[in-house]
């Protein structure tokens, strides 16, 4: 195997990175590190697909890192997942970087240095934190559109943690939009192999409606209420948070499950299309067709793939 190279494995929610990254791991030795920006949170397990406790075979990092609702960022998971990685390579075993929050994958493997910003702690974010709470989503939103129309025109308006980043972007005299625009010429900084699983759309709607009836199955309503009774309320109706914030519209009475179930599966579909659109712009990747190949031929295809770039090093 190359030395010290990150083994990157991406794609839409519902493609099976999972059990692929850990099959892996067990075939070249390796350790998984999560770059999802859900499974950082304690106590979000059935909603955000984290393989359980009792199924991991191989070491996984970059899971329960912290509560819901608590400040949490790209440059934190920086941090916290190139740490993970030095880790990794000091006991000899490969990184297998596996998640579908392709900002966050980015943030660990290429030469991204965050502002100020970005940290946790910030008083920008309080302040227009508080004013989300005082005029809603949409309010804030149409509030950086005065500001920022370029940003405002690219953030969707329910999207209120990157429409509070923007605000805090502009305090630090750059904007949202310039630095999106940025992202594209970043270099990489870290070894990395990077592979893609494609699914095409009718299958993946198929696997992530099955996944969400799975997910109701395992407990996620039960889940949902645990993490109420705990004060949680905040964190877990946080608009990135799928699958949550729709069965606490049910246990409120202000749906029906089946209805809340639908609410998940169409949010789901529209998530895994901006992942494949955010990850098809990376011309790194190296994509796997994941309808036809299965994940024993996978491992194989991207070991192969392995042993050749540790040839050409």
């Amino acid at each position: 195997m190359g030395d010290k190279r990150v083994v990157c494995i991406v794609g839409p929610t519902g493609s099976g990175k999972s059990s692929l990254a850990q099959a892996l791991c067990v075939s070249v030795g390796g350790e998984v590190v999560s770059a999802d920006s859900m499974q950082v949170y304690r106590g979000m397990d059935i909603g955000t697909g984290k393989v359980p406790a009792s199924e991991r075979v191989v070491a996984h990092h970059c899971l329960d890192l912290i509560d819901p609702g608590q400040p949490y960022s790209a440059a934190l998971f920086q941090r916290d997942a190139r740490a993970a990685i030095g880790g990794i390579e000091e006991l000899g075993n490969i990184p297998v970087l596996c998640g579908g929050t392709g900002f966050y994958v980015r943030a660990a493997i290429d030469d991204y240095e965050f502002p100020d910003g970005e940290q946790v702690g910030n008083p920008v974010r309080d302040r227009y934190l508080e004013v989300f709470r005082s005029i809603g989503a949409h309010g804030l939103w149409e509030e950086l559109q005065r500001v920022d129309p370029e940003s405002a025109s690219i953030i969707p308006e329910n999207d209120v943690k990157r429409v509070v980043r923007a605000f805090e972007l502009i305090a630090d005299g750059t904007s949202y939009a310039r630095q999106k625009e940025k992202l594209a010429s970043i270099p990489q900084k870290l070894p990395a192999a990077m592979f893609g699983l494609r699914v095409t759309p009718a299958v993946l709607r198929e696997r992530i409606d099955l996944r969400v009836d799975q997910m109701v199955e395992e407990g996620l309503v039960g889940e949902v209420e645990h993490l109420l009774d705990q004060g949680f309320r905040e964190g877990i109706t946080a608009p990135q948070a799928i699958g949550y914030k729709e069965i606490v519209e049910h246990l409120e009475g202000r749906s029906t499950l089946d209805d809340a179930l639908e609410q998940i599966k169409v949010a789901t579909h529209r998530y895994a299309k901006r992942q494949r659109t955010w990850f098809n712009r990376d011309n790194r990747i190296l994509w796997i067709d994941y309808d036809s190949m299965n994940r024993d031929a996978a491992c194989e295809f991207i070991s192969d793939r392995l042993d050749t770039l540790a040839v050409n090093d």
